[in-house]
């Protein structure tokens, strides 16, 4: 399956769950999200356009690796997620096994999630206004199709975008952003 994603940098949520609540979307989780991301020792995933991570939401834990984007409007990429074992060991265990692999973790972005799930035009699309810590405030646009859905799936999220008054679309990811952020806010000795 593919992710096929767009991402906006916004003010404020305001305007956006109006319009949301008009559409009658559906409010589906207020959650705090940890993901931690790693780099393989054996190719840069910064190069590659790869990523790894552990997120972690409360007690749920999700493996995840995106592969390179494949399209230069939105952030389409192969995306597989699997979820570990309920509960903090197992997400522990799991950081071991990386290190011990020659994984080393990168960062970790938090943000705070609200999401909500509308269907439009014969997709479900998964709406996330997220508070991103050092980062800002964005809103992603998110539909998961067969990779022969591509096309539609594609024009369905950036007409949802036009309508929400969303118009800059930011590719970069939010482990970029904050390494980009970091990076920026060091000060040579």
């Amino acid at each position: 399956m593919l992710e096929i994603e767009v991402k906006f940098r916004v003010d404020d949520f305001a305007a956006l769950e109006a319009r949301l609540k008009e559409w009658q979307a559906e409010a589906c989780a207020e959650r705090q999200d940890a993901d931690a991301y790693f780099q393989a020792p054996h190719r840069d995933f910064a190069k590659t356009d790869e990523a790894f991570r552990l997120r972690r939401i409360g007690s749920a834990s999700f493996i995840t690796y995106k592969g390179p984007k494949i399209d230069a409007a939105t952030k389409t990429r192969l995306e597989i997620e699997v979820p570990l074992a309920e509960g903090v060991q197992p997400a522990e265990d799991f950081e071991k096994l990386v290190h011990a692999l020659g994984f080393r973790p990168v960062a970790i972005v938090r943000k705070q999630r609200r999401v909500f799930e509308l269907a439009r035009d014969g997709f479900e699309l998964e709406i996330c206004l997220d508070q991103v810590e050092q980062v800002g405030h964005y809103v992603e646009l998110e539909i998961v199709a067969e990779p022969n859905l591509l096309d539609q799936a594609k024009d369905v999220l950036l007409k949802t975008a036009a309508e929400l008054g969303l118009a800059e679309t930011e590719r970069r990811s939010y482990l970029e952003l904050l390494l980009e952020r970091t990076k920026n806010s060091v000060k040579p000795t």
